[in-house]
């Protein structure tokens, strides 16, 4: 039997200067992303000629949760292998292409995961895993482009 989850939010425009939506150069793109018992999300539009770049928007937040969503899935794993992950960073990339009639789509997502392991015994299992990672991401599996994985493993001691 599936089990369902449900994710509510509150989004809520900040960005009427007076006039509403008279023109799009009269209302800012601000807005906020409000859960309970979460801290709010203060985000904006990715267009560069009316978005406030110190602002997350839509696009960051995407290419987040499935960097996110991998490298969750992917520790769980290994904490389930046995294989003793000691560190992980990844440099995800998302591309966007804009159609020039307007709208868009993502075309893909990299995820370039490096991380370290604490023997060398570990390193196939450790990349093999990315994969298992990937088939199990909620978020991944959600999206209708391809999300790229090439993991990158070092092998280190656990440090005191």
């Amino acid at each position: 039997m599936s089990k369902e989850h449900l994710y509510k939010l509150t989004a809520t425009w900040h960005g009427n200067k007076g006039t509403g939506t008279s023109g799009l150069k009269d209302y800012d793109r601000s807005h906020t992303v409000s859960i309970a018992n979460k801290p709010e999300l203060h985000l904006t539009t990715d267009n560069p000629f009316v978005g406030d770049k110190t602002k997350l928007n839509p696009e960051d937040l995407l290419v987040s949760a499935i960097a996110s969503c991998h490298m969750l899935s992917y520790l769980y794993l290994c904490a389930l292998e046995g294989v003793v992950v000691i560190d992980y960073i990844d440099n995800a990339i998302g591309l966007m292409i804009e159609n020039p009639d307007g709208g868009g789509q993502f075309k893909e997502v990299n995820l370039n995961p490096v991380f370290s392991v604490t023997d060398a015994s570990m390193v196939v299992k450790a990349v093999e895993l990315h994969h298992k990672a990937h088939e199990i991401c909620y978020i991944a599996n959600s999206v209708n482009f391809p999300v790229i994985c090439i993991p990158v493993c070092e092998v280190k001691g656990i440090s005191a």
